[in-house]
């Protein structure tokens, strides 16, 4: 049984996705974390390393994506402003949607809230990518999607069977 402790901790968790397809790929997220931890950032929980080909041509460089949890009383407006500066101190540069980057940083799930207008989050594909949805998994084996109010494992298998087979934990 899980103590309504754990749990209400869990509910006050933010969900972030990161993503690097360029360069170093490895240390790309890694200095992403230190520069979320150096920006006061407190990151309670990663997942394991996972890559994925590139989307939507496969032939572009392959991802290697993580989602760790994080705890901040930062609104995700303030949140996206610190993602983007690290972006661009990776390297990121303003291209044409879906182009290779250093490095990609989303709010997947803020809290558990429900958020429309310039943010909206949960982030509105993420019920649908296999390099969210399985180190999501990982680390929080619980998770309900918070506008669908499915659980994370009838999220996984409501994937094609070839987004399941091609992911790799490395």
């Amino acid at each position: 049984m899980i103590k309504p402790d754990i749990l209400e901790n869990q509910a006050n968790l933010i969900y972030i996705g990161i993503g690097s397809n360029l360069g170093n790929r490895f240390n790309n997220i890694e200095l992403t974390k230190f520069l979320l931890y150096f920006n006061g950032i407190h990151i309670v929980q990663s997942s394991s390393y996972y890559e994925t080909l590139s989307w939507p041509d496969p032939k572009k460089p392959k991802f290697l994506n993580i989602i760790i949890s994080i705890k901040s009383n930062l609104l995700p407006e303030k949140l996206l402003t610190i993602f983007k500066k690290i972006e661009q101190h990776l390297g990121r540069k303003i291209t044409k949607k879906n182009s290779p980057r250093e490095c990609d940083i989303d709010i997947i799930d803020y809290k558990k809230r429900i958020i429309k207008g310039n943010i909206t989050i949960p982030h509105k594909k993420m019920h649908k990518r296999n390099f969210v949805l399985i180190p999501l998994y990982e680390i929080n084996k619980s998770w309900i999607h918070p506008k669908f109010k499915t659980n994370i494992k009838k999220l996984i298998f409501s994937l094609p069977i070839k987004d399941i087979r091609s992911i790799k934990q490395i």
